[in-house]
């Protein structure tokens, strides 16, 4: 009899580590997203792989240190951290079922008996203390634990990976920033040395009204140009402050409190290096979306065999021990001893239609966890691609507008000489002057694209997260 018990029990230990359920398996990507991206071949890009710190190829001491505060401080990071560690929390409570639940009970109860239920001569009130211990072990027979913890795993490391992206984000917004705070600078000392030549041409356009040899038309043609160009400069300024009020949040300080190295820099941040970019491959392996994708349909996949084990019995092997006495001090001393070992049996059968529709519910979730990973890779991929082209033209953009820069100056300073010498209307000069104003205005705006069009392809390749303390 006991060979037959122990054949059982061995028996029941075998069934115990089969798991109902799919098993999960990760999604393939499109073939052709592994190779190099279709905007790479731009010289302005290298095949080499993006650095975790990508902000450090600026060689920019202030933004190195605005990043690391960002990263340290911010509060979207904290809120991610906070996520992290309860659903870590959640798996180690999943964790726990694989071992015996225990629990210890006391009680005391007065009371009085009923007519007839106490010998004759005895008090009918009584007074009765009790103390036990229980203890509950749940056999995994078709894995509803094993599945819940799978489950409990993939939702931590999807919200690891959340975390990672969080930190992503957050370098990157700092950089923008900072990139903002500088680009506006730039601007704002460009429109002030445009005013400051207008200026000299309105000086020149004045001296030539007073000696009779231009129109009071002209000078006030010259002054609107002067005031048009003058105008900018406030909502520059605005832009420049909000940039690093901006700032000052992203690094978990209030505006008054930002460092004001911050606020040092006068030009717009720039790299005028090829970016390394690596290829699709890394990418996807890379992007902390992706992973967090992948890692929901594994938790999803693994629900589906909690819901299944459902419809199969579920097994706990109980058992209890404890003593009743009239008094405490019976309690451990003589008071009468009780135990109970045994399994419990609770299963479903037959109506089974509410398990039957959580399987449907689990699966419908994995389903649609599967389709949010294959749009997750395809925008991925999309963000990319998009960011290397916007980049490559943008950096075509700014030649042509340096180069159209290079000619307004030339035209402008022939055009001042000749009014000087007499040998030019003011006209002319305004004209020139204007298309000078707008050449500056363009090329300084081209600039700061170039600087957010760099930082939003830094984003798309999603680095910045490897170096998550928090990491384990």
């Amino acid at each position: 009899m006991k060979i037959k018990n122990a054949f059982a029990f061995a028996s029941l230990m075998v069934l115990a580590a089969c798991a109902v359920g799919p098993n999960h398996v990760a999604p393939p990507v499109p073939a052709a997203s592994s190779g190099a991206f279709i905007g790479a071949g731009n010289a302005a890009y290298s095949s080499s792989e993006i650095q975790p710190d990508w902000w450090r190829l600026y060689e920019d001491p202030v933004l190195d240190g605005l990043v690391d505060d960002a990263l340290t401080h911010n509060t979207d990071l904290r809120v991610a951290t906070a996520n992290l560690q309860r659903v870590r929390a959640l798996l180690r409570e999943a964790g726990g079922a694989r071992l015996p639940q225990t629990g210890i009970g006391a009680g005391a109860t007065y009371g009085r008996a009923g007519e007839g239920e106490t010998p004759a001569g005895r008090d009918r009130t009584d007074t009765a203390f009790s103390v036990g211990l229980n203890v509950a072990y749940e056999v995994d027979l078709f894995g509803r634990v094993s599945r819940a913890i799978e489950a409990a795993r993939g939702d931590a490391a999807a919200a690891e990976a959340e975390r990672d992206a969080v930190r992503v984000m957050v370098a990157a917004e700092t950089a923008r920033a900072y990139a903002d705070a500088s680009a506006a600078a730039e601007q704002l000392s460009i429109a002030q040395e445009s005013v400051a030549l207008i200026d000299k041409t309105l000086s020149i356009t004045n001296k030539r009204f007073d000696a009779g040899r231009g129109t009071r038309l002209d000078v006030a043609r010259v002054a609107s140009l002067r005031a048009r160009t003058a105008a900018t400069a406030p909502g520059l300024a605005a832009e420049r402050k909000a940039a690093l009020f901006r700032l000052a949040v992203l690094t978990g300080k209030p505006p008054a409190e930002l460092s004001p190295l911050a606020d040092d820099r006068k030009t717009i941040l720039r790299l005028d290096k090829a970016i390394p970019v690596g290829d699709g491959q890394a990418l996807l392996a890379r992007r902390p979306d992706i992973r967090q994708a992948e890692r929901q349909l594994a938790a999803e996949t693994a629900r589906i065999g909690v819901a299944t084990a459902d419809l199969y019995p579920r097994i706990t092997f109980g058992g209890s021990i404890g003593s009743a006495a009239p008094s405490i001090s019976d309690l451990f001393t003589g008071g009468p001893i009780s135990w109970i070992l045994g399994p419990l049996l609770n299963w479903t059968f037959p109506n089974q239609r509410v398990p039957r529709a959580r399987i449907e519910q689990a699966e419908a979730s994995a389903a649609g966890a599967l389709a949010n990973f294959d749009g997750v890779v395809l925008r991925a991929l999309q963000e990319t691609e998009t960011a290397l082209s916007a980049y490559a033209r943008e950096l075509d953009r700014r030649a042509a507008l340096v180069e159209s820069r290079q000619q307004a100056e030339a035209a402008a300073r022939v055009t001042r000489i000749q009014l000087r010498e007499g040998r030019a209307d003011a006209l002319a000069v305004l004209d020139a002057e204007r298309t000078l104003a707008d050449a500056d205005a363009d090329l300084a705006r081209s600039t700061a694209r170039v600087a957010t069009l760099q930082i939003d392809l830094f984003r798309a390749l999603g680095g910045g997260w490897q170096n998550d303390p928090i990491r384990s």
